[in-house]
């Protein structure tokens, strides 16, 4: 079932995200909506806190990406890594290259907005998939983007707030709109009271 997905402006977005464990009631639902939610609104990742949970919980799946893409780009942005499909519950990132690189983001929590962010291009990170099986993997390129974005989130950090200063006051009409509910997305958004 497809959640509403909390609007720019919303406490939550802003709180670091509390940990987790296996018995966390309704965690099977709340993971299986989140997908849900991030496919109907057409997007890679989803965060707990962007369905109004301030939980170390987000959802990655950059296949989709991947077979879009022109053989050049998949080489560029993916190099030998295989797209990603998965569920991060008590993430962090515990070592990040010295390379990094900069794409164009955007958030389903900012609908009509995107900006130019400077990522590591590296990152490894622990953290436990929906069966609470515990990882320590490496994650490069566009995978590692994606990771990074979805991870800020549970940490209360924004992609806006890796902008420079003239972008982020050239966007700041538009950051006001959605934080005022006037917007309309093509997907259902739960807006700040």
């Amino acid at each position: 079932m497809a959640l509403a997905i909390t609007a720019y402006g919303t406490k939550v977005l802003r709180k670091v995200c509390e940990e987790i464990d296996k018995d966390y009631e309704g965690l099977e639902a709340l993971i299986d909506n989140m997908w849900d939610t991030m496919y109907e609104a057409g997007g890679v990742g989803l965060a707990a806190p962007q369905v109004n949970k301030a939980i170390r919980l987000f959802t990655v799946d950059t296949i989709q990406v991947h077979e879009g893409m022109n053989d050049e780009d998949r080489e560029d942005l993916f190099e030998d890594e295989a797209p990603i499909k998965e569920t991060f519950i008590n993430a962090q990132i515990v070592a990040e290259s010295e390379e990094v690189w900069s794409d164009n983001e955007g958030c389903l929590s900012l609908p009509d907005l995107s900006g130019e962010v400077e990522r590591p291009w590296a990152i490894e990170i622990e953290y436990y998939d929906r069966n609470f099986n515990k990882h320590t993997k490496t994650f490069s390129g566009y995978n590692a983007r994606v990771i990074q974005h979805e991870y800020d989130h549970t940490e209360g950090i924004l992609y806006v707030d890796h902008l420079s200063g003239i972008s982020k006051r050239l966007i700041k009409g538009k950051l006001n709109k959605i934080a005022e509910g006037k917007v309309a997305p093509r997907y259902r958004m739960r807006f700040a009271k």
